[in-house]
């Protein structure tokens, strides 16, 4: 996941663990499980949150799975909605300080696929890789690149001390900076680190490793090939790189390396989050009441 203004190549998430963007990407699980009717409450006591559950929609795309923890991101939809409204209070505040042409700056393409898990065990697209090989689509990119150009250039010579005056404005008002949550990406970033460790995905790992080994290659573990300087070039995408990634590839698809992958993940996650369930499910209350501050912010504008 990238959130620099450079052209990249498709990484794993360890690549980018510490990336805020990690866990502020939200999913479609997130708009589920906030719409989940409320368990009730017996004798009195609080009502229990309904557990957070993996999802596999197709088994064969790993984009439409869905991992626990996802049930305690705020949903795509409230970010949004946040987002727009931020922007509108932001550029009001600016135009009555007297910066009638200053603007937010655009939205950035979204580089982290179209889900949670859209990328997260590896290529997995064989039209994509057989164009672009490790890379991202280079339109993707480039569009990427000019909204990060046209949000670095405020031609209003607005100073910094009014961004932030109108910045702080807007919170104030109700629209903070939608941010990620600490706990939430904790157990991200430490489930996917310790599941490279765990038995069934090395084993997982050294299975697709006799395989490119067959072709030609000497790779321990789908990572490294992903990773290899020989593609790092963010210009260039090699005939080499697209029938690495190939081979990458067909040998993952001879044994399940993603869904060993995302099982080991979910049972890490599963853990994590029933040491940690009562800071989660307010983390999850919170969302929620965000999410209705921010439909209810919009309707106002």
């Amino acid at each position: 996941m990238n959130s620099k203004g450079t052209t990249v190549r498709i990484v794993l998430p360890l690549a980018a663990a510490a990336a805020v963007c990690t866990i502020v990407v939200a999913s479609a699980a997130s708009d589920h499980s906030s719409s989940r009717t409320a368990p009730k409450a017996v004798s009195g006591q609080p009502a229990a949150a309904p557990p957070a559950k993996a999802d596999v929609g197709d088994p064969n795309d790993p984009a439409s799975w869905r991992l626990p923890i996802e049930a305690y991101v705020q949903a795509p939809s409230a970010l949004r909605t946040l987002t727009n409204v931020r922007d509108d209070m932001m550029d009001e505040c600016m135009s009555e300080a007297g910066f009638d042409n200053w603007k937010p700056a655009p939205d950035l393409p979204n580089l982290d696929g179209t889900s949670f898990t859209d990328g997260r065990y590896g290529i997995e697209n064989a039209d994509q890789v057989a164009k672009w090989g490790y890379h991202h689509d280079p339109a993707l990119m480039q569009a990427y690149n000019d909204a990060m150009s046209e949000g670095a250039v405020d031609e209003t010579g607005a100073p910094d001390e009014q961004v932030r005056q109108c910045s702080d404005q807007a919170g104030q008002a109700g629209a903070p900076v939608a941010q990620s949550n600490p706990l939430v990406e904790q157990i991200d970033i430490e489930g996917y680190k310790t599941s490279l460790t765990e038995p069934a995905v090395k084993d997982q790992f050294a299975k697709w490793s006799a395989c490119m080994k067959a072709k030609g290659y000497n790779y321990a573990a789908p990572p490294d090939a992903q990773e290899d300087p020989a593609f790092n070039d963010p210009e260039t995408i090699t005939p080499q790189e697209i029938a690495t990634a190939k081979d990458d590839l067909a040998c993952r698809n001879q044994s399940p390396v993603a869904k060993t992958w995302f099982d080991t993940e979910v049972k890490l996650q599963q853990a994590a989050i029933a040491k940690n369930q009562e800071a989660l499910n307010a983390t999850r209350t919170a969302n929620q009441a965000q999410a209705a501050k921010a439909a209810k912010l919009a309707q106002t504008r």
